[in-house]
């Protein structure tokens, strides 16, 4: 039923139209319906017990209908299956892990095998996202869907979102301070990178310069050997080449015999 079909309503067909959208499929969110101005009128009518089990579907679990059965209109079976839904619901967003034990108690089932018929009912529905461990007895819990938020629960929902904020703010500023870090410390290896540079260039240009300039040393021999060569040679006299005779020996003759 939509929204504006129920605006249509009141008194009696209004009630009876509420205690519908309780078992409807897939309805799990109930506080839209409470804020009709025509719904809020049943709270002080003759129908306030039907407004009060509307209340309960959007904020109560199936042990808060039990305590207070005596003033509220008798679930249907659907109706029922719905409030165990919720109740699951509730449980998974606080544990992530949920004891077949506690589930029997608080949804007042009788034996482990409908407890498992009614978590694999919740998972095909969508309600909850996990695994049966029956080895441990328990529900995994991986996600689950969220409930209407009650007046009571805003407040530990703005301590939370404030402690949220607040850490995030610190993480921020220790950011922040690693980037200025990181910022500082590449500053100075820039001015490293620029000192070494400038020093490898200066010694090179002392290298080329000391490369170029002449020697002020000796000449090395074969630079000597090299300059006498290019200039011409000197007339020597022929008689100074022959080698000066020793005085006292007289050159012997050979004097042939006479026949």
């Amino acid at each position: 039923m939509e929204v504006e079909q129920l605006l249509s309503l009141s008194g009696p067909a209004l009630a009876q139209a509420v205690s519908s959208l309780l078992e409807t499929p897939g309805l799990y969110v109930f506080s839209d319906i409470l804020e009709l101005p025509n719904v809020k009128e049943l709270e002080n009518g003759p129908h306030a017990p039907v407004y009060q089990l509307l209340n309960l579907f959007a904020y109560g679990t199936y042990c808060d209908y039990k305590e207070r059965a005596a003033s509220l209109p008798e679930l249907t079976p659907a109706q029922k299956n719905k409030l165990r839904h919720l109740s699951i619901m509730s449980l998974a967003s606080n544990l992530k892990c949920l004891p077949y034990s506690l589930l029997l108690q608080q949804l007042e089932l009788k034996n482990v095998r409908e407890l498992e018929d009614l978590l694999i009912d919740a998972v095909y529905c969508d309600i909850i996202q996990g695994k049966l461990d029956q080895r441990n007895q328990q529900v995994e819990v991986d996600c689950s869907v969220g409930r209407d938020l009650g007046p009571n629960e805003l407040p530990n929902i703005v301590n939370t979102l404030q402690e949220w904020c607040t850490g995030c703010e610190a993480v921020l500023c220790g950011i922040e301070e690693q980037v200025t870090r990181a910022n500082q410390y590449r500053e100075s290896q820039l001015k490293v990178k620029v000192q070494v540079e400038t020093e490898v260039s200066n010694l090179q240009k002392t290298l080329k310069a000391s490369s170029a300039s002449p020697s002020s040393g000796p000449a090395p021999a074969g630079a000597a050997s090299n300059q006498d060569a290019d200039q011409p040679a000197e007339p020597r006299d022929p008689a100074s080449s022959q080698e000066p005779r020793q005085p006292g020996k007289k050159s012997s003759k050979v004097k042939g015999v006479s026949q």
